[in-house]
């Protein structure tokens, strides 16, 4: 509900010529013609697996196309047409045209159906026969006709309609173990019968080919290997412009308007409006004005004392909780950051910020900006953290800290000050990481979202416990609920799997009500019988003061069960909390039911802390040590169900 207002980027089919490159990227460079699947925008950053470089002989306007042409040549590998095949395609829109167009450079003949006349006379241009629906047409008996009444032997289904009549007409124009390609969208109440009778085979297209929707490959850039994977999304990118160079496929006689970009939702109308509008090409003014800002209200003078924030992420944690947090400060909103435009100008706006930038360093570098709040990919963590606090900034980060101990020695190396020139080896503080990060040029405070620790709910048991005799016992169970194996949060490399993404949420949780740092830790996950290895964990945590602590982090549970719970045990008392709304005691005098209105889990305590750290200074809002503690403990866990033993830290 919270994202229907929100703006969402336009279009994936464009051509221009290449800004930037990013690390790593060799094979392009600035001035380069190339097609992605970017957005409409004057400039769009691109993954590399998601875009190509254009051949000589082929025109901008012509390489437009090429996303289109993907989507159409992707029907066609699974349909794996024969030279002198026989084939339908429902449907004379663009992606229905241009597959005319390849499967006649593919040697077969082409029945093409549409409902108008003028699409149909395109088509037949391109060496297509045609049945025209709107004047009786019969694409059965036009089917029967061309194969001598056995059927064709497959059908691309290309339009876009409700109807299931478009599927069953198919199925009935196919020959005996012909095949159906879905590429567009119809109805699909399938009948039985039509495919039993004649064993036809029935396939959806996904979009541009392999490599769609999965992150590993279009974000990560990992490509998959060429003998095994023929054809890639990018390499299907590939085909359709050495086609359109050859004048295999031919687009010119597809455009049939052109727009300036500022007349876009002009564009867009006829698209909607207009049943003779088929290919609309929008255009750019050159040279483009690379700003990267936009500003939404006019900075208000400087104040001493005052938090000015910018903001570096703009995803669903920092509009949904942290962003209206913030609004309701005394912080100037400065900046909001992210590398979709549109998500950083809806959140400034929403919230009161200043200016939607999509180039975080303007944050970095502005010396009016004194904290910046981090809520990236968990993989950017440790990296923009080192940034931030390099740029003298006080630095709050989205948990986790760093992904692994090599990121957290770096964050060390720069948030404890190096030692001096004169100093011998043999002082240097032992978690001091040699690396090439500078120290802080000033103290700057380093926080974590460990947000639980600031809950009313912590803040009453910790108050409750504060009298004890004795060490505690503590369980704290997570009914963390399924999230698919292929989301980023379980990937090692970019979420750093549910234990290290979240679990250290829970030890910072337990160690804080101890009050004493974790010394041991042992955990076993469930073994190979799992989907996702690492998110249905028992973590057992031994503290320094001989308190004991229990993570079961599981998520295999239904919804309609509390999602968290911790019960704590103490000198013959017991405290339980549900889901951060209500604490039970029992065994304490004068203490039974601690309730609040709604779950409080600390977000807006914590938060509106930073801010008063700021701007009136103090100790940090978690102690540096507790920050390194929980981190490493949630390393500790993951190698220790990994391996199967107990580590010390």
């Amino acid at each position: 509900f919270r994202k229907l207002g929100q703006p969402l980027p336009l279009g994936y089919c464009n051509a221009g010529v290449v800004l930037e490159v990013g690390a790593g990227i060799h094979d392009l460079r600035p001035g380069d013609r190339v097609v992605s699947n970017g957005s409409h925008a004057e400039i769009v950053s691109v993954p590399r697996n998601l875009c190509a470089k254009i051949p000589e002989g082929v025109s901008d306007e012509e390489a437009a196309f090429t996303v289109l042409g993907s989507i159409a040549l992707q029907g066609l590998r699974l349909a794996k047409p024969e030279w002198g095949e026989k084939f339908m395609v429902f449907g004379m829109g663009l992606i229905g045209l241009i597959t005319v167009q390849l499967l006649r450079a593919n040697g077969c003949e082409v029945l093409a159906v549409d409902l108008k006349p003028e699409r149909l006379k395109m088509a037949e241009e391109f060496g297509a026969r045609t049945v025209d629906l709107s004047s009786g047409g019969d694409p059965i008996a036009a089917a029967r006709e061309l194969t001598g009444g056995m059927g064709v032997d497959g059908v691309l289904i290309t339009a876009s309609a409700k109807t299931d009549d478009i599927v069953h007409q198919a199925a009935q124009a196919c020959r005996q173990r012909g095949r159906i390609i879905l590429v567009g969208v119809v109805g699909l109440n399938l009948q039985r019968s039509d495919f039993y009778e004649k064993e036809i085979s029935f396939q959806v297209s996904c979009s541009y080919g392999p490599g769609r929707y999965d992150e590993k490959y279009e974000q990560g850039g990992r490509d998959y290997p060429y003998g095994f994977v023929r054809w890639t999304e990018q390499r299907n990118f590939r085909a359709i412009l050495d086609a359109l160079r050859d004048k295999q496929l031919l687009v010119d006689n597809l455009i049939t308007d052109r727009f300036p970009i500022a007349d876009a939702g002009a564009a867009y109308d006829k698209v909607a409006g207009s049943p003779d509008s088929l290919g609309i090409i929008l255009q750019y003014p050159e040279p483009i004005e690379r700003s990267g800002v936009v500003r939404l209200k006019e900075a208000p003078s400087a104040a001493a004392g005052k938090a000015v924030v910018g903001v570096i992420g703009a995803g669903n944690f920092a509009t949904a909780v942290l962003l209206p947090i913030i609004a309701k400060t005394s912080a100037r909103l400065a900046y909001v950051a992210d590398l979709n435009g549109a998500a950083a100008r809806e959140g400034a706006r929403k919230s009161g910020g200043e200016q939607a930038i999509t180039d975080y360093r303007m944050i970095l570098d502005d010396p009016e900006v004194n904290a910046v709040f981090i809520t990236v990919g968990h993989h950017l963590h440790a990296r923009f953290v080192i940034e931030s606090l390099q740029a003298g900034k006080h630095t709050f980060v989205e948990k986790p800290l760093a992904m692994n101990e090599k990121e957290l020695d770096e964050i060390i190396s720069v948030y404890q000050p190096m030692p001096p020139r004169s100093t011998t080896a043999a002082t240097e503080p032992k978690n001091q990481a040699k690396g090439n990060h500078s120290p802080l040029p000033t103290p700057h405070s380093l926080s974590v979202g460990f947000n639980r620790r600031f809950s009313p709910h912590t803040a009453k048991m910790r108050d409750l416990l504060k009298s004890r005799s004795g060490p505690l016992c503590m369980n704290m169970t997570i009914n963390a609920g399924i999230i698919p194996p292929e989301h980023w949060t379980q990937d090692p490399e970019r979420g750093g799997g549910r234990i290290i993404g979240e679990g250290c949420h829970f030890i910072d949780l337990l160690a804080y009500l101890a009050g004493s740092p974790v010394r041991t830790v042992s955990a076993v996950m469930v073994g190979e019988g799992s989907a996702v290895r690492g998110d249905k964990t028992a973590i057992i945590l031994g503290f320094a003061d001989g308190s004991i602590g229990t993570v079961n982090y599981f998520a295999n549970g239904p919804k309609s069960y509390p999602k968290e719970m911790l019960e704590v045990f103490s000198d013959g008392r017991v405290l339980k909390m549900e889901n951060f709304r209500v604490t039970r005691g029992y065994g304490f005098k004068g203490f039974r039911t601690f309730k609040t209105s709604r779950q409080d889990k600390g977000h807006k305590t914590e938060i509106s802390t930073f801010i008063d750290l700021v701007e009136q200074g103090g100790e940090p809002l978690i102690p540096f040590e507790e920050l390194i503690n929980a981190t490493r403990a949630s390393f500790a866990a993951v190698i220790s169900a990994q391996e199967n033993r107990t580590i010390s830290l």
